[in-house]
């Protein structure tokens, strides 16, 4: 760009009005032998704006309104206009000066008309651009000027009509002017800086030109193809109308020159299109038009963080309802994804600060209410797989959560939805690890005794749960210190009324059947004689899961130790499909109270932010990871929706999908895989 003279910089400083600076300038310029030559200190005026400003201060004298407002128009930039509130006084004061001209400087009676002319002319820009102005009360009563007979005799009016208010309207639109219309010229500065954007905007725009011709060009290669091709199937529909046949080899010929351009031409030739519906269903596919996703508004994050930790309990309640809300009720895909990622990327819930207090810790605020919908979103974020990953980074959470089992009153809505999150979680090895080290088995165990005054969300997530951690070595061996009162619990469960748990109660007890400790207390408790109690020849399911239950109880096989350090290693494990059930959202105690706001209004109303449509790629599942088939596979899975029990010829357990996040397993993963294709396909069996 060369080198800045002293002088343009001083011009600019000037120009830009920072005329202390530019003082400390010229100054220093001085003191380093630089001096800034005088003749360039005051630039040339321009002599077309002082035109144009002379032409308005003059029509404004003669009471040429249309002449006035035209150069208004044309020369004061629409934004200004629009946006400048000092502005719009100004014009709103220039329309009343036009109209009340004629009354001030009477030339006969044959201003008549023209007086109506210009009082239609101000009720139209009372209803349009003056309209802004009708609610403020400096302007007020103007807005009946156009219905008083003699408004120089009206009081409200006097004002208008004195010697001085006329010089005083002139004196502020010069200065107005003065300040639009510059006389300066622009500094070399200004201008280089302006060459300079421009030069960028110039460079963007032939990008984007390069980039639409490359489009174009491929739009009408695919136009001219387009039209070969169906300039050939017309030749060979007239061909069949003569009775000639066209052969399969033929119509693969012309439907991989129609994808070509769609597809590799490997990809295009491999495909049959001889079978009927093919092609015509991918040509339909290939110009579908993806539906709109409504996309959420995003939020402050910042704001919302702050008013969680310091806001009133009803506030923080709101607000908890209305986040859990945006989670579950957006639609499950990229709307539910954008939400979700949203709250992670802007640590919604402070899961990253562990050494402040966070969102996390209102589970333990002294509201009910608040404590209830903190657990309601822990809740929900533990549905989704990406929301497990986020929990997980918050250590403490845990210990958190199994403090509030103990302390939260029997199947209230908070302990439900805290054993809900906790079943989630427990889908990841390392917090079944954490989960049994805090004694959690023992609880669950006690709980399950009173089985009959449990909800059936706390019997269901209470059994999964208790399943998924006797599937862990450690987690046997704490069932080997009170062997009889766990196999007592569990037996009396098979015959509760609630059919959903059998499954896993069925899980549990073959998983810790492996372990002879257990085995020997449950022979003297005569568990064979127990479980056949159970048998019932309508439900064969039930009994081929007792059989193999019994199987286990009589083997003599001593189980493999898994190693400690598989937590680590199946820290990625938790790949299984999203659930979000309608239960996070039963029996809502909070009410909105009269003009008080809830949900989205609140949120979009109070803490509305930056619209972003950033959506991070979902992982996917990559199927079961390998392991020794001498050992059972024992890997938490995410079910779909209830459906019938699959069966397997090989485990005691039956591939359910329920509402419940449960543990399944198969002594026999090759066998499984072949007999229950499809299942194993949608990974119900592992």
């Amino acid at each position: 760009m060369g080198t800045i003279l002293p002088h343009s910089a001083l011009h600019y400083l000037k120009f830009c009005e920072f005329e202390e600076t530019a003082k400390i300038f010229e100054k220093e310029c001085k003191s380093k032998g630089k001096p800034v030559p005088k003749t360039q200190s005051s630039p040339p005026a321009d002599s077309r704006s002082l035109i144009i400003q002379k032409d308005l201060i003059s029509s404004f004298e003669d009471g040429d309104m249309k002449v006035f407002f035209e150069l208004w128009a044309e020369h004061v930039p629409t934004d200004i206009r629009d946006s400048d509130p000092a502005v719009q006084k100004l014009e709103f004061y220039l329309h009343i000066h036009f109209v009340i001209y004629p009354l001030k400087n009477s030339l006969g009676r044959q201003d008549k008309a023209e007086l109506d002319e210009r009082i239609s002319h101000f009720r139209h820009y009372l209803e349009t651009r003056g309209a802004a102005l009708s609610q403020t009360t400096e302007f007020l009563p103007f807005y009946a000027l156009p219905f008083v007979p003699n408004p120089a005799a009206h009081p409200s009016f006097q004002e208008l009509f004195q010697d001085s208010w006329a010089p005083d309207l002139r004196k502020r639109l010069e200065k107005l002017l003065s300040l639009i219309l510059k006389a300066s010229a622009t500094p070399r500065l200004l201008t280089l800086y302006n060459l300079k954007q421009t030069q960028a905007q110039l460079a963007e725009a032939e990008k984007r030109a390069s980039c639409y011709m490359r489009r174009f060009s491929k739009m009408q290669a695919d136009y001219h193809n387009l039209i070969g091709v169906t300039a050939e199937l017309v030749d060979s529909l007239e061909a069949t109308v003569s009775g000639k046949m066209i052969s399969p080899e033929y119509l693969q010929g012309v439907c991989v020159r129609l994808f070509s351009g769609q597809m590799r031409q490997s990809a295009a030739q491999s495909i049959d299109f001889t079978r009927p519906g093919t092609a015509s269903s991918m040509l339909r596919a290939s110009i579908a038009a993806p539906k709109d996703v409504p996309l959420l508004p995003s939020l402050d994050y910042e704001k919302l963080k702050n008013d969680l930790m310091t806001g009133s309990d009803r506030l923080k309640a709101l607000l908890l309802q209305a986040l859990r809300w945006r989670l579950t009720r957006s639609l499950q895909g990229e709307q539910r994804d954008t939400v979700l990622q949203a709250y992670i990327s802007n640590d919604l819930l402070n899961c990253c600060h562990t050494k402040q207090k966070t969102v996390l810790h209102l589970v333990k605020s002294k509201n009910e209410i608040v404590r209830q919908y903190t657990a309601r979103l822990i809740n929900a974020f533990a549905s989704l797989s990406e929301g497990r990953m986020y929990l997980s980074q918050f250590p403490p959470l845990l210990k958190l959560l199994v403090d509030c089992l103990h302390t939260e009153e029997k199947d209230s809505v908070a302990r439900e939805n805290v054993l809900g999150a906790l079943q989630k979680l427990s889908l990841r090895r390392v917090h079944q690890s954490t989960l049994i080290r805090q004694g959690l088995i023992g609880w669950l165990v006690d709980e399950l005794q009173d089985s009959d005054s449990l909800s059936d969300y706390t019997l269901e997530y209470a059994v999964a749960l208790l399943m998924n951690l006797c599937l862990r070595t450690p987690g046997k061996r704490r069932c080997t210190e009170r062997a009889k009162h766990v196999l007592k619990v569990l037996t009396d469960l098979l015959g509760h009324e609630n059919h959903e748990i059998r499954p896993y109660v069925n899980g549990a007890l073959y998983s810790i059947l492996s372990v002879p400790t257990i085995r020997l207390e449950a022979k003297e408790m005569s568990m064979e004689e127990i479980l056949h109690c159970y048998t019932k020849e309508e439900n064969p399911e039930l009994n081929r899961q007792i059989e193999f239950i019994i199987k286990q109880l009589n083997s003599e096989e001593e189980p493999q130790d898994e190693l400690e350090s598989d937590d680590e290693e199946d820290e990625d494990g938790d790949d299984e499909e999203d659930v979000m059930e309608a239960d996070l959202d039963k029996e809502e105690v909070l009410q909105p109270q009269p003009k008080e706001l809830s949900g989205e209004n609140l949120l979009t109303s109070e803490y509305l932010g930056i619209m972003t449509n950033m959506v991070k790629e979902k992982r996917r599942w990559n199927g079961p990871s390998a392991q020794s088939t001498d050992e059972p596979l024992q890997r938490p899975v995410t079910p779909r929706l209830p459906t019938a029990p699959g069966k397997c010829a090989h485990c005691p357990l039956v591939c359910v999908f329920t509402s419940v996040y449960v543990v399944f397993h198969c002594t026999d993963r090759l066998n499984a895989e072949v007999e229950f294709p499809r299942l194993w396909d949608q990974k119900s069996i592992t």
